[in-house]
């Protein structure tokens, strides 16, 4: 009865620890960025994510991993000219190199709903590590009865790392502060 019993349990268990996937709500999820200009004012802009998972079994989200995929030709400044110069080969090349990629390598958690997420960031055809400060902003159920997970990430990278942008640092500032947003449904 014991061994029946044990069984049980560990079964239950491996049951409740299933990975889940999870898929992005594009609607409510995007990759934004800042960088400097002429080392006196910030501009931003933003990526529109074309698709991104999360997989994950624990509740806590110790566990996840996320791949992202947004955009380059969706790149918005406000200003057209700005946008199609940055859609150019001078910076992002968006013909040759259409999407920057984000792949999770893994993630730890440093206080409550607070993460660091490290991975690779694939951008202009260089892939590179990074590790992004990442925050659950908290889960619900949406009208559908799906779990919906809203998280925020935030980091800093050196866009000449990336082979992005030939302007000197004086016009357009070498460090890009990354900010992204997004919204994931439970399948």
């Amino acid at each position: 009865m014991k061994k029946i019993l044990l069984a049980i349990a560990l079964l239950s268990c491996g049951l409740s620890a299933q990975a889940q996937k999870w898929n992005v709500d594009k609607s409510h999820s995007k990759v934004g960025f800042s960088v400097v200009h002429l080392s006196i004012s910030d501009v931003e802009g933003a990526f529109k994510i074309t698709e991104a998972t999360m997989i994950s079994a624990k509740d806590d989200f110790t566990d996840a991993k996320f791949n992202i995929v947004a955009d380059v030709n969706t790149v918005f400044t406000d200003n057209e000219r700005r946008d199609t110069h940055l859609k150019s080969p001078d910076f992002f090349d968006a013909a040759k190199f259409p999407t920057l990629t984000f792949a999770s390598k893994s993630i730890s958690k440093v206080a409550d709903r607070k993460y660091k997420l490290a991975g690779d960031l694939t951008m202009h055809g260089v892939t590179k590590p990074v590790t992004l400060d990442l925050v659950l902003n908290g889960t619900t159920t949406n009208r559908q009865g799906k779990k919906v997970a809203g998280f925020k990430a935030s980091g800093a990278i050196n866009r000449t790392a990336w082979g992005v942008g030939t302007m000197p640092a004086a016009m357009v500032g070498e460090d890009i502060e990354l900010r992204a947003s997004g919204e994931f449904i439970q399948e």
